[in-house]
């Protein structure tokens, strides 16, 4: 397999620079798109340039951008790797509340299997550990759900290296979603991990903007000199920074999602992302 790709469990590949689906429901990640037919195409485009790995979440909306992928994509290309996540639930726009109740994560799987018109779901992610509940229970319930069948591959967010190396006595872990920029390199450690161990990590907000990203900045910089726009930049940075990196740039359009995929076409000097 070529550096462009990662096999995320050891037996689904995928070209690592995929498409986030959060961004594609209305303000405060809430309710319908503004723009429903641009969300569509938005999706058919993504596959149409070859992306092949959807991230989304029962969270967003809620339940409308899962929704959205059912109706767009379905039936689905062959390859084509959907993940979704299960841990919050939504009582109103930009509020977001940890539910990691052994009950509620079983429903949200099903729940989840409805709407994406899907019979098992090809990675099944734990969106936070609820620290109301014991993480063995979270994780168990996930176990019992691939027992069943309902789930091939399980992954986790916004996690430290202990709490990964916990989680895989209890089960496989093939994949580690937390937030990661050339701005925000905190997960440092977890990202270094993942690489250590084989195991996918999915950036999530990989276009952060900061000081290093401001206009002037060195982003800016290196991206003028370079002929590409930070966007571009910042996602080849997270490609070349390990080969499990999985970056999900999401979008309601579809001129910056073709600006985004243009980043995995890009072949830049080492030494400059280095410097970064």
């Amino acid at each position: 397999m070529n550096s462009d790709c990662f096999s995320i469990g050891g037996d689904m590949p995928v070209r690592r620079l995929g498409f986030g689906a959060m961004r594609l429901t209305g303000p405060g990640i809430w309710g319908e798109p503004r723009d429903r037919a641009e969300a569509m195409r938005v999706l058919r485009r993504s596959v149409e340039l070859g992306i092949d790995f959807i991230d989304t979440a029962d969270s967003y909306g809620p339940e409308v951008s899962e929704r959205l992928i059912g109706e767009a994509l379905y039936p689905y290309p062959a390859g084509l790797v959907i993940a979704t996540k299960a841990g919050f639930d939504r009582p109103g726009p930009d509020r977001w509340k940890m539910n990691g109740r052994p009950a509620h994560l079983r429903a949200a799987c099903e729940g989840s299997l409805s709407r994406l018109r899907l019979d098992r779901i090809d990675l099944y992610q734990l969106h936070r550990i609820d620290p109301a509940y014991p993480a063995a229970e979270q994780l168990g319930t996930l176990k019992d759900l691939q027992g069943e069948g309902k789930i091939r591959h399980i992954g986790l967010s916004e996690v430290s290296v202990a709490e990964i190396a916990h989680a895989r006595t209890i089960l496989p872990i093939v994949s580690v979603q937390n937030r990661y920029s050339v701005t925000d390199r905190a997960a440092d450690d977890v990202v270094d991990y993942c690489e250590q161990e084989g195991i996918g990590f999915i950036p999530w907000f990989p276009l952060a903007a900061g000081a290093l990203s401001a206009p002037g900045g060195a982003l800016d910089r290196t991206a003028e000199e370079l002929g590409i726009t930070r966007s571009q930049l910042a996602l080849a940075w997270l490609l070349w920074r390990s080969p499990v990196m999985l970056p999900i740039p999401g979008t309601s359009s579809v001129s910056h999602l073709e600006e985004n995929f243009g980043a995995a076409q890009l072949h830049l000097d080492s030494e400059k992302l280095k410097a970064l």
